[in-house]
């Protein structure tokens, strides 16, 4: 049985990670983890883990690499969509996917990292190809400036009565919204929208610009106030 720590930022990711993952009897998830205090705690809580953390918590990689060498432990970076894979393994880390990788893709990494093998994935230049991605233009171009901000907030891991909220409406009118978006993208409930969202790099891009409207706006307001 493989131990495996979870450490992200972005609870929703968190979560599908967390559902691929248990899909194998092998793989079991001893941690969750939103920030690197606790990522480090349960790294040397549970020596000997597979330790899955996104590179966009931003930890001490010389520090993190001797921590994980100390407790016998393997990490995976989940890296951003637009960042160089080759200089985490470079770095000494045993596993790279990217933040849009397949739910086939991260299990295969684990399994091979599990084993001692090294695995990257085949680095994509984004910034060569602005228009491979079809489905996610397809379907931001579909969705309306309202349902992208709830699409933003979804990926935020904000649940229905704070999204009514900070968008200043009733969680009716959000649920509302949400069946139009389940339409539109064709999945079934929050998380695999978010999963939707984080795999298309187009409608993720979006969204994050949308996010960071929301909160330069939600700042604004509160300096007035």
């Amino acid at each position: 049985m493989n131990k495996i720590i979870l450490a992200d930022s972005q609870a929703i990711f968190r979560a599908g990670t967390a559902k691929v993952l248990a899909m194998d009897e092998d793989l079991r998830i001893i941690a969750q983890c939103a920030d690197l205090e606790r990522m480090f705690h349960a790294i040397t809580t549970f020596p000997g883990s597979l330790v899955i953390f996104a590179a966009s918590l931003r930890p001490d990689l010389g520090r993190l690499r001797m921590v994980l060498e100390s407790t016998g432990s393997r990490g995976v970076v989940i890296a951003e969509n637009s960042e160089e894979a080759s200089k985490y393994v470079k770095q000494g880390f045993h596993g790279v996917v990217f933040r849009n990788v397949s739910g086939t893709a991260l299990a295969e990494c684990v399994r091979r990292v599990s084993v001692g093998d090294v695995w990257q994935p085949t680095q994509v230049s984004l910034a060569s190809a602005p228009d491979d991605d079809m489905v996610g233009t397809r379907v931001r171009d579909r969705l309306t400036p309202k349902e992208m901000r709830i699409v933003a907030l979804i990926v935020q891991g904000c649940k229905n009565r704070e999204i009514a909220m900070r968008l200043k409406t009733t969680e009716q009118v959000i649920k509302n919204y949400l069946r139009s978006i389940y339409d539109k993208t064709g999945v079934g409930d929050r998380l695999e929208l978010a999963l939707f969202t984080i795999h298309h790099r187009v409608l993720a891009q979006a969204a994050a610009e949308v996010g960071s409207k929301i909160e330069a706006e939600e700042q604004a307001a509160s300096a007035v106030a």
